[in-house]
């Protein structure tokens, strides 16, 4: 398996209550095809810097970080395209390995 980074621009337009239920519906597809979710980070409603749509002024970034095959990467891109009306945006990328935690010296 794979380590992957999925920054998530969620549709907050009138529904900000339903971030939690969001992020709960991407880490289920993550997990229905095999992958495991390792960190969520929900980071805060932010305006766009450039507006192409005066309905989408702001999103809520959440930063996931998940393994998966890489076969499986495809079909979690066209599912998180289907969800439309929760999800405005995806990047995906490959995740840095996790950072070994140094080992304290000892005299």
């Amino acid at each position: 398996m794979k380590r992957y980074e999925g920054l998530f621009i969620l549709d907050t337009a009138g529904k900000e209550e339903g971030i939690k239920d969001t992020i709960d519906k991407i880490s289920a597809e993550i997990t229905s095809l095999g992958g495991k979710v390792e960190t969520v980070q929900k980071m805060d409603k932010k305006p766009f810097s450039r507006v192409a749509n005066k309905r989408y002024t702001a999103g809520f970034y959440v930063n996931i970080i998940f393994e998966t095959q890489p076969a499986v990467l495809n079909q979690l891109k066209h599912r998180f395209a289907m969800m439309t009306e929760d999800v405005f945006r995806v990047l995906l990328t490959n995740a840095p390995a996790p950072k070994a935690e140094p080992a304290l010296a000892t005299k």
